[in-house]
């Protein structure tokens, strides 16, 4: 989806459907509905790379949301968390912390569970 990001990325409210390849705006044919006025392929071409980057980071935020609900039972009171589950929890809590580019993005290792 991220030729549809991108055209968000340009134009929030526009409205528009891609058909063909998703990823590749050369084998891509959009279509700008009625009120919406078209962006050029060379502009949006021009946003994908930042409209991986944040689809790229939704998903790290999302596994990292996976792994911090599978382990929300140790955070109940009648559980005592260890001092290894607090930091494994803290780390996963801060894995997008400085996260700004797509280097960095594809360098993160997520923390080993206890």
């Amino acid at each position: 989806m991220s030729i549809g990001k991108a055209i968000l990325l340009i134009n929030p409210k526009a409205e528009f459907s891609v058909n063909g390849d998703l990823y590749d705006i050369d084998k891509a044919e959009i279509t700008f509905d009625e009120g919406t006025t078209p962006i050029s392929k060379e502009d949006i071409k021009a946003k994908l790379p930042e409209a991986l980057f944040d689809e790229s980071l939704d998903w790290l935020r999302e596994q990292r949301n996976r792994l911090l609900k599978e382990t929300d039972f140790y955070a109940l009171p009648d559980v005592t968390m260890s001092d290894d589950m607090k930091t494994y929890r803290q780390k996963l809590r801060d894995i997008t912390d400085g996260v700004d580019t797509m280097d960095k993005l594809k360098a993160v290792k997520f923390p080993t569970k206890p």
